[in-house]
């Protein structure tokens, strides 16, 4: 079989492999795509023709793009990734499918709204389109790990989970995500949430709490929450707690896995090969993209689980602008945060007019 052709749309800033803000991003899924004998980079688009160039030349791509449009129509691509700040990522995805991409491979956060995201979703699948999110965590030696001792009864029957973060878009669509990879992916029934953003953050072009809290439950009972904002020193990442136990993951100044129950005095460290960022994490993600198109299988990143998570974020911005519990599934296409927002400046704008 000839390998499978792969475009990148966004190459991020020039220079080391190793700056960060998105560029790193972009060479990390090259390193994936190198490592699997069923693909081949053969093209990269960047509206920034500089940074395409010197990905290029990084990569060994033969040809590159600043309108990735006309590389979708030109190449004759099978797999493409998406490495674009958020507002992309639905008019991306969409074009991608609709030119007859066999999988798209897109970073998270999945879109601005839900119900981008839903559409991202709803039209590969309709183009058979193979659709996966950034969510490589999930290959993480530590949550593997975790989620090994979970299904093992550890800690007897699964009863809570609680982790924070910074964010409930950027850093907590991993987050949201984990706890449905511990859960062995159960629906979640309803969220109840607050956000607070008297000094609202952007990252990647995307505006964001920043202090809120998210408390959900799944269908086979198991609670949920996700906490958010800078005031969380001490604060495992993770804390999945049982009838008989508790893990926690990324402990601060501690061990990145360790475990209380009755098989021992005080808490266990269990060895890992990885944190909760380190890792060949996003090398195996891409990897699984290329051999899931090739089995016909679904990948473990699939768009359908990400939307899980990405209907947490805009549920609990919802529940906090409606000042309510939201039911499941959610009811809103739209990003209620950003409408507090624009509600807020609004009224700002007319209070200095007075």
């Amino acid at each position: 079989m000839a390998p499978y052709r792969v475009g990148i749309i966004g190459c991020g800033r020039s220079g080391s492999p190793e700056r960060k803000q998105g560029q790193g991003l972009s060479h990390r899924h090259a390193v994936g795509y190198e490592a699997s004998d069923k693909a081949r980079i053969v093209a990269a688009a960047d509206i920034v023709k500089e940074y395409a160039k010197s990905y290029a030349e990084q990569h060994e791509i033969p040809a590159i793009y600043t309108d990735y449009r006309e590389m979708l129509a030109k190449e004759s691509l099978d797999v493409v990734s998406i490495i674009t700040w958020p507002h992309l990522h639905a008019e991306m995805t969409i074009a991608a499918a609709t030119a007859g991409v066999k999988a798209v491979h897109c970073e998270k956060p999945m879109a601005m709204t839900y119900g981008d995201a839903r559409e991202m979703v709803a039209v590969c699948k309709a183009r058979g389109t193979q659709l996966s999110i950034g969510h490589q965590r999930r290959f993480g030696n530590l949550f593997r790990t975790a989620r090994h001792l979970v299904r093992n009864g550890s800690i007897g029957a699964l009863k809570s989970m609680e982790s924070c973060c910074a964010n409930l878009f950027d850093w907590g669509t991993h987050w949201f995500d984990m706890q449905f990879f511990f859960n062995d992916q159960v629906p979640a029934d309803w969220v109840i949430g607050q956000v607070d953003t008297r000094k609202p953050v952007q990252v990647f072009g995307a505006w964001m709490e920043n202090q809120g809290v998210s408390h959900f439950k799944f269908h086979n009972d198991v609670h949920g929450s996700l906490l958010t904002g800078d005031e969380r020193d001490g604060t495992p990442a993770h804390r999945l707690v049982g009838t008989g136990g508790v893990i926690e993951l990324g402990v601060p100044d501690g061990a990145a896995l360790r475990m209380l129950n009755g098989d021992a005095a005080g808490w266990q460290t269990i060895e890992v090969r990885d944190g909760l960022h380190g890792g060949d994490a996003f090398t195996l993600a891409v990897l699984d993209v290329v051999d899931a198109l090739a089995e016909n299988r679904e990948p473990e990143l699939a768009g359908r689980k990400a939307l899980m998570a990405t209907e947490l974020i805009f549920a609990t911005y919802e529940s906090s602008r409606r000042r309510a519990r939201i039911d499941l599934p959610l009811d809103a296409d739209g990003n209620a945060l950003l409408d507090m927002l624009q509600k807020t400046a609004t009224q700002e704008t007319c209070d200095e007019t007075r």
